[in-house]
């Protein structure tokens, strides 16, 4: 059985409300996590990986997918001002954590063509328009959109793994990444602050 990733849902201190880049720190933190930890129980499915840059753009897709479902919980729990703080410190920390693990992987060798961060950015900007097509019932993402992240994800697979990647995604590996997130965002901002 593989173990849960486990999550930062509170604050030792209770202090005045935290800044969005401490909150995004904790949101992004959890969000690779998942991120890295799916892409490593799909090498252990024998879903076939095989190279890092494979690696990396299934971790881009999941984060950016992740990012957006962020804002659609925080979304009603918090003002406007502070949803797009909190939604745009978390994304330019995932930006500068792939940016990090590339540079690990490469010995820090950058590629002098291609801006990593920017990269990154610029996709999670497609998909944030792409995501906001999609209905996302009950905080938890419609069929439709998880097909979509699926699909996107298939594009990088083999040709051998692409009829069995989407059910992996979509019926084990993605829920299960909401299910911890949303219990991540739940810590700091309850839903039940939504309707008051």
């Amino acid at each position: 059985m593989v173990k849960p990733v486990r999550v930062r849902t509170v604050w030792f201190k209770k202090e005045d409300e935290r800044p969005a880049s401490e909150l995004a720190s904790v949101l992004t933190a959890t969000i690779w996590r998942l991120c890295d930890k799916a892409v490593d129980n799909l090498s252990k499915a024998d879903y076939d990986i095989v190279t890092p840059q494979r690696g990396f753009r299934i971790i881009a897709e999941l984060a950016c997918f992740l990012v957006h479902y962020v804002d659609r919980l925080v979304f009603g729990r918090v003002d406007e001002v502070r949803r797009a703080e909190i939604v745009s410190a978390t994304g330019l920390r995932v930006a500068e954590i792939m940016e990090d693990n590339i540079l690990d992987f490469t010995g820090g060798a950058k590629d002098p063509d291609y801006d990593y961060q920017a990269g990154f950015i610029d996709l999670m900007n497609r998909r944030m328009a792409d995501y906001s097509e999609f209905e996302f019932p009950a905080d938890k993402a419609s069929f439709p959109a998880l097909r979509f992240l699926s699909l996107m994800i298939r594009e990088v697979m083999e040709s051998t793994d692409q009829s069995w990647i989407q059910d992996q995604l979509m019926d084990i590996e993605v829920p299960e990444m909401m299910g911890t997130l949303k219990k991540n965002v739940d810590g700091f901002y309850p839903e039940r602050a939504a309707e008051s």
